[in-house]
């Protein structure tokens, strides 16, 4: 799954989607979420990164990070590549 290459993210976390004209704020773990699905990185993998980063379990994590994937289906900004 990767983020459509049409999104534009700021530095800062916001977020542009073209196609629907929405835009979003991100708070910085969400930032570091999607700059890893950009550059390819696998579900398994991005929670591996952040509970090893920060002090939160695994199962606590993929929660919600799986809340946040599907929050970014929902707006159509993912693609399953």
């Amino acid at each position: 799954m990767k983020v459509n290459s049409d999104i534009a993210i700021s530095q800062s976390g916001y977020v542009f989607n073209p196609q629907t004209g929405e835009s979003f704020s991100l708070n910085p773990t969400a930032i570091e979420v999607i700059r890893m699905l950009q550059d390819g990185k696998r579900r398994e993998e991005i929670v591996e990164e952040i509970t090893s980063r920060y002090e939160v379990s695994q199962s606590a994590f993929l929660c919600d990070l799986d809340d946040f994937l599907d929050m970014l289906h929902q707006y159509d900004m993912l693609t399953n590549e």
